[in-house]
């Protein structure tokens, strides 16, 4: 490289350099940023999705429940229906 090629290169690099020790604060500081509102959303869509499938399992596991309570007052009058009669 002639003197002239190798000085602008120089000169390249410390403009990039200098750009990039001013805008660096910036830059980290919009990184912190996003990264928090990426991981609260994250944390927001894992609850819903935990919130979903603990609903489910409540929901399946009460009709269990009713269905037993059901099967136990048939029996119950059945039952009271032998004994009356």
């Amino acid at each position: 490289m002639s003197e002239s090629t190798d000085a602008s290169h120089d000169w390249s690099q410390d403009l990039r350099s200098r750009v990039k020790h001013f805008t660096q604060p910036l830059v980290d500081s919009l990184d912190s940023r996003l990264r928090e509102q990426v991981d609260r959303r994250v944390d927001e869509r894992v609850d819903e999705q935990m919130d979903k499938k603990i609903d489910a399992a409540l929901a399946d596991r009460l009709a269990v429940v009713e269905r037993a309570i059901a099967d136990l007052d048939r029996a119950l009058r059945e039952l009271e229906e032998r004994l009356g009669a």
